[in-house]
């Protein structure tokens, strides 16, 4: 990876305990180069696009794209007029502005798990956008993530006799891509020289009412699994009771994965 430009301007977050590990093992996987264009999918507030501007430099050019407006418009605020070269605009990266050109670089951190249901056919369409001989680096949390925990919250729901809700779960943690899947997915798309990274990622927390309300977890991760029950209070008794057991399933790993790909010419 290459710069051109000054890092320390712009660095990835140190007080961010998701994005940020995510987007270093991101980064890690992606050749940057002075002048490169790169498409940011679901680039939110700008972690990491406002670092791949900084990488690519004033005669390179980064669209960050993302579905929510709020999210842009943190990041344009954020943003003000420097760095002109990077520009953010409204979208779904499942549908992508035909009218937009090819780029060298599409990256995404996180992004892939917004490629569901059907992750493939997602890939394919937006490989439409990367030229011949580009690289796309895509990272998001592989299967795995958080496995301990679900076992213990099914192992909770058996005990309450619950049938539906343990279908449920178990089909929510399937539906988490692997490794394996990736590495698949792209040699069917006849992408070269490809590449998948995986790190541990440990979220701390105490237990209780501070592992129930955690700020990462209840806003993505805990909601998935309360989502799972029809009788929200039934929900509640269950979650309390594996709050207050996390010693079984500590550390709690995030494996957060990464993988990089090239387009044949």
């Amino acid at each position: 990876m290459s710069s051109t430009t000054n890092n320390d301007y712009w660095p990835l977050p140190k007080n961010d305990p998701w994005s940020t590990p995510f987007a270093e093992t991101l980064l890690s996987v992606v050749d940057l180069f002075s002048g490169a264009s790169v498409l940011d999918l679901a680039a939110g507030g700008g972690i990491p696009s406002f670092h791949i501007a900084e990488e690519v430099g004033p005669t390179g050019k980064v669209l960050g794209i993302d579905l929510h407006p709020g999210q842009i418009q943190r990041a344009k605020t954020v943003q003000a007029h420097r760095v002109p070269w990077l520009q953010f605009i409204h979208g779904d990266i499942k549908k992508i502005p035909q009218d937009l050109p090819q780029f060298d670089r599409i990256t995404g951190n996180l992004s892939f798990m917004f490629f569901r249901p059907d992750r493939f056919s997602a890939l394919n369409e937006v490989l439409k956008f990367l030229k011949p001989g580009g690289q796309i680096a895509l990272s998001f949390p592989s299967l795995g993530t958080f496995d301990p925990l679900w076992a213990r919250i099914d192992k909770e729901m058996k005990k309450h006799k619950l049938v539906k809700e343990r279908e449920a779960l178990e089909e929510y943690r399937l539906e988490r891509p692997s490794s394996d899947h990736v590495q698949g997915w792209l040699k069917e798309l006849d992408m070269d020289q490809i590449k998948i990274k995986e790190e541990p990622l440990e979220i701390k927390s105490n237990p209780g009412q501070e592992f129930l309300y955690h700020p990462l977890l209840r806003n993505g991760f805990l909601e998935d699994a309360y989502e799972c029950f029809e009788d929200q209070k039934l929900a509640e008794t269950v979650m309390n009771s594996v709050s207050n057991d996390m010693e079984s399933f500590t550390p709690l790993l995030a494996i957060r994965c990464a993988f990089s790909a090239w387009k044949k010419n």
